[in-house]
């Protein structure tokens, strides 16, 4: 609100931003966990990347807007992602850490979630005392979703990495079984060729 006063005057009807992120993120909520449940083959961390780079680079934009409409566009699409961020985050915990740990799983993400949020606006008036704008803030607070979404795309690769292992391992556990049913037979065998062989 300060950023958008400074820019466009006391004037401008600045919560009307506020009013766009919510109703954007509602509508984000019912789009994308509409797409995660009823599309198949929909890759919920995929969609997870995605919302996370553009809540980023919408971030980083807010600064470039020297025009009140391109404001409420950025506004309008960082709600909308920031939804679909919101209704995949529970879903995806399922799926990497499954039931039993899932609660867990969701705190610690909250957890995580409420640093930024506490340290967040502290460190951006200080570099508005600073430096005489919110600009930097904005451009550093873009910067953990982009890196967070990076190291998002190396979970399909890990998960697929440790399920070829495992597959590798339940393979030879079965080779070992069989040979070893095989040896066993083969002992019977033996067994009976010797009692056999005692009997003539």
């Amino acid at each position: 609100m300060n950023h958008v006063q400074e820019r466009f005057g006391p004037d401008t009807n600045k919560e009307i931003l506020l009013l766009c992120i919510g109703i954007t993120s509602c509508l984000g909520r019912f789009i994308f966990g509409s797409v995660a449940d009823f599309v198949k083959g929909a890759n919920k961390v995929f969609l997870q990347v995605i919302s996370f780079l553009i809540i980023g680079v919408m971030s980083m934009m807010i600064p470039l807007c020297h025009i009140f409409g391109a404001l409420i566009a950025v506004c309008l699409l960082m709600g909308l992602f920031d939804g679909c961020f919101i209704c995949i985050m529970a879903p995806i915990a399922f799926e990497l850490v499954g039931a039993k740990d899932v609660s867990q799983a969701i705190g610690f993400l909250l957890g995580l979630m409420s640093v930024p949020m506490v340290a967040g606006p502290p460190i951006a008036g200080f570099l508005r005392d600073k430096l005489g704008s919110y600009d930097m803030a904005f451009y550093l607070a873009g910067i953990p979703p982009i890196i967070g979404g990076i190291l998002l795309c190396l979970i399909p690769w890990v998960e697929a990495r440790n399920k070829r292992k495992q597959k590798k391992e339940g393979l030879s556990k079965e080779q070992d079984i069989s040979q070893k049913m095989i040896e066993h037979e083969k002992a019977q065998e033996n067994a009976k060729n010797k009692i056999g062989d005692s009997v003539l």
